[in-house]
């Protein structure tokens, strides 16, 4: 088993860097804030760590240097897969002395989170199950949590102590390609509002694959397909209803923003969703169910269910122009992404108590200075702890001391 919250050393080149004499008590300083990271063998880093205290971050460097991989780390720190949403193993650092097999080396995050009530240390990282297999004979892998020393059940156990979201540039097509990519931003977010969200897409989803099966294998009895589509009509409702919610909160936070960014007009299109709209949630079960037996012979010929939650929308306009997202400039649809992040971490600090840690990677690559200023300030005035990566350090001149400085280059990080 991993080691995890360990020391500086693991048998390779090791980094320790500071923000000098940054403490809680500095005026930028947030309320809860990552006041040490460690990373071990976590994709192009053998060992590093990094102390920002209480200040925001700004790791700047060459395209390739490292830099979203300590956001990716940091990311970890939250319940799902991580920011790119990969497997567990990508994150693997492979030892290269092996050039034909080079050798995976399972990795390691441990941060030391300050918050108002003290410290808390956790840990999580990637474990090699000798005992269990996958199907093409290889070892399982599994995700270990560590919290002040102790296991966690799950990463969900996180959720309780910190909330982390982000903004990546693969992000920035997200109102251009296809939706399944605005489905997981929208629930996402709406993970951040409801904790049990997460837990009832993937129960709706695995319900799914299982009907899907039995179809493909020749319809399987009536009364277990009846009994699978019941569930999905549960989990299903339940998913829609979690997201008509938390956009209509989000609408409002919107709303009552002062923020120089545009407000977007938000809205999830979907049958269940629609369905929720217009009536009782039981009626819209029964309806679903109904359905998915109706469409049975249909999904058993293509391999997928038609219809559901699975399927819905999330459509943006920018309200003040009265513009579809996807019909918006390159930059018109940054400034949307960040108002509706801005929005959301509004919420989760109201609801959470405390501000989330916020990701913000090459986030002010298309911002003009005026919009990069008020990102910053708006940034302050959240309460936030942000890391936030570019290519040119002079970009982020308006954050002044409200931030630590990095420079990362061939993944060896450098305090500026």
């Amino acid at each position: 088993m991993n080691t995890l919250l360990q020391s500086d050393k693991n048998n390779g080149v090791a980094f320790s860097v500071s923000a000098g004499e940054q403490t809680a008590g500095d005026l930028f300083a947030a309320e809860l804030y990552v006041g040490r990271l460690h990373l071990t063998d976590f994709r192009s880093y053998p060992a590093a760590t990094i102390e920002p205290g209480g200040r925001s971050v700004v790791l700047t460097g060459p395209n390739g240097a490292g830099k979203t991989n300590i956001l990716e780390a940091l990311s970890f720190l939250s319940a799902g897969r991580g920011m790119r949403g990969g497997r567990l193993s990508d994150a693997c650092r492979l030892d290269g002395s092996a050039s034909h097999s080079p050798a995976r080396r399972n990795w390691t995050v441990a941060a030391r989170l300050e918050t108002p009530d003290g410290t808390i240390n956790l840990g999580t990282g990637l474990e090699t199950d000798a005992t269990e297999s996958v199907g093409d004979g290889g070892q399982k892998d599994r995700r270990i949590i560590r919290i002040d020393g102790e296991n966690g059940s799950s990463p969900a156990a996180f959720n309780d102590i910190l909330q982390v979201t982000w903004l990546t540039p693969q992000m920035d097509r997200l109102f251009i390609e296809a939706p399944s990519g605005r489905r997981r931003f929208l629930d996402r977010i709406v993970a951040d509002f409801h904790s049990s969200h997460r837990r009832e897409v993937n129960a709706y989803e695995r319900v799914m694959r299982e009907r899907n099966r039995l179809l493909q294998d020749g319809g399987g009895d009536d009364s277990w397909l009846s009994a699978l589509e019941g569930r999905m009509a549960e989990h299903g409702v339940a998913v829609a209803a979690a997201r008509l919610d938390a956009m209509d909160r989000l609408c409002g936070a919107i709303e009552d923003s002062a923020s120089c960014f545009p407000r977007a007009q938000i809205r999830v299109e979907g049958l269940l969703e629609q369905g929720l709209a217009q009536g009782p949630a039981l009626a819209v079960e029964d309806e679903f169910r109904r359905l998915l037996r109706d469409n049975r012979e249909r999904d058993s010929h293509s391999g997928r269910t038609a219809a559901g939650p699975h399927k819905s929308d999330l459509l943006v306009t920018h309200k003040d122009r009265d513009m579809p997202a996807a019909l918006c400039s390159t930059g018109e649809q940054k400034a949307l992404l960040i108002a509706i992040t801005l929005a959301s971490a509004r919420i989760m600090a109201n609801d959470f108590g405390a501000a989330p840690l916020l990701l913000l990677d090459e986030v002010v690559a298309h911002l003009d200075r005026a919009r990069r200023t008020s990102l910053f300030d708006e940034l302050t005035a959240l309460g936030s702890q942000v890391w936030l990566t570019g290519t040119d350090r002079l970009l982020f001149d308006g954050l002044g001391d409200r931030a630590g400085y990095f420079r990362v280059d061939n993944s060896v990080i450098t305090p500026t």
